[in-house]
């Protein structure tokens, strides 16, 4: 069944948390020490069975399209397997995609032309592990038509998400937006399967009443449901809702999803994988996470030069290359080749790759982007006014060193 899907995955928008993507677009976010967010998705397709991956670029995409390349070129075209990155075409337009419905009307094409009769969407700025083939299995138990994954919402969940109205059957009536609350209700995550006849048919409609721009946050499944379930497509369906998380596919149900909504959801996304037991699971045998690693030597403490102290690390991840003189790490999150100097602490941080703390320098409650230089002696994290002077502070307090920045 896999083998016959087309799987467009979006990458196209800036997305948040804003101060990570001022060079690089979401998907393109490091994440979890050593991968991209896109990796997420990218690794569920593949454990899934589906290997016609279109992906759709367009906000600096460069860093993206060297990760897939670096990273991604594993499918055999031989056989019909491509990850393609499809960037605006223009073919019958100028204009760049504005959403994601545009971006499929400008590639009907390579709709119509594929072999496929169902096509997956999925939004490529989120961060979770699920079986696509049970979905797809889902989908044509329920006779086709359109599908929506979603998952269960609540507690803890941030306000202005989106509540999905279902029947007994869990067919989806309706949506609406949802505020702080303390019971569970579901709630949209990004997946989409819509069956092939269905999507050309509506395109040019569903183009025609969505002018929703990307910059505007709504996301996929609002997008495609919206039209269907107001009555502006002329047809009776009625969409279905497959529940994320349950017993169904081969992954481990740990429920996790994240959208690394904000700064601080997205630190607490990285601090949440330092726990005893993560609610992600990395480490499922046969559902591992693939992405790109430099050939860099191993991670290693070494004694500090001046001090003599050993280097220390607690209940931290250390990507290959990083090298900790002397300088202890705690509850922090190191990406690769990042130095630690002598009597530098760094605790609760994400040091993104090529850091370099200074001797004696104290970091705390930090984002560190790619390459950006810690003085020797400097204190980040201990002072939010002085911190608010030269960097962004989110309202967690939780400081952002942007990329390249030597202090």
């Amino acid at each position: 069944m896999p083998s016959k899907t087309l799987t467009f995955v979006f990458a196209a928008e800036r997305g948040t948390p804003r101060p990570l993507t001022e060079h690089r677009c979401k998907a393109a976010v490091p994440v979890a020490g050593k991968y991209r967010v896109i990796d997420f998705t990218l690794a569920n397709c593949l454990h899934s069975g589906l290997r016609q991956v279109l992906i759709l670029s367009q906000y600096k995409s460069h860093s993206l399209h060297k990760h897939l390349r670096n990273g991604w070129s594993l499918f055999n075209a031989e056989l019909g397997e491509f990850i393609t990155a499809v960037p605006p075409q223009m073919r019958y337009e100028s204009g760049w995609y504005r959403n994601a419905i545009d971006a499929l009307r400008q590639n009907c094409y390579l709709i119509e032309r594929s072999q496929a009769d169902t096509v997956l969407l999925l939004d490529g700025g989120l961060v979770y592990r699920m079986d696509y083939a049970e979905l797809i299995r889902f989908h044509r138990e329920q006779g086709g038509g359109l599908t929506c994954a979603l998952r269960q919402a609540g507690v803890g969940t941030a306000s202005g998400g989106i509540e999905v109205k279902l029947d007994e059957a869990d067919r989806i009536l309706g949506l609406s937006p949802r505020g702080e609350g303390d019971e569970p209700y579901a709630s949209t995550m990004g997946v989409v399967l819509i069956d092939k006849a269905l999507l050309l048919e509506q395109i040019e409609r569903l183009a025609a009443v969505t002018e929703v721009e990307m910059e505007s946050g709504v996301d996929l499944t609002t997008q495609f449901l919206t039209p269907f379930l107001e009555g502006r497509i002329d047809t009776p369906l009625q969409p279905s809702a497959y529940r994320f998380g349950g017993e169904r596919g081969r992954v481990t149900p740990d429920r996790y999803w994240s959208d690394l909504g904000s700064t601080d959801a997205y630190f607490r996304a990285n601090m949440d994988l330092l726990k005893a037991e993560s609610p992600l699971d990395l480490y499922q045998a046969d559902w591992n996470i693939l992405t790109y690693q430099g050939q860099y030597p191993p991670a290693r403490t070494v004694p500090g030069p001046s001090s003599g102290n050993e280097g220390i690390f607690v209940n931290s991840m250390l990507a290959a290359g990083t090298v900790i003189r002397g300088g202890g790490v705690s509850h922090s999150v190191l990406y690769p080749r990042v130095e630690v100097e002598d009597g530098a602490i760094v605790d609760e941080a994400i040091l993104f790759e090529g850091v370099r703390v200074g001797a004696n320098a104290r970091v705390r409650r930090c984002i560190c982007d790619k390459d950006v230089v810690i003085p020797p002696g400097a204190r980040i994290g201990e002072d939010r006014r002085a911190d608010a002077e030269r960097f962004e502070v989110s309202d967690d307090g939780i400081v952002v060193i942007r990329k390249g920045r030597s202090l």
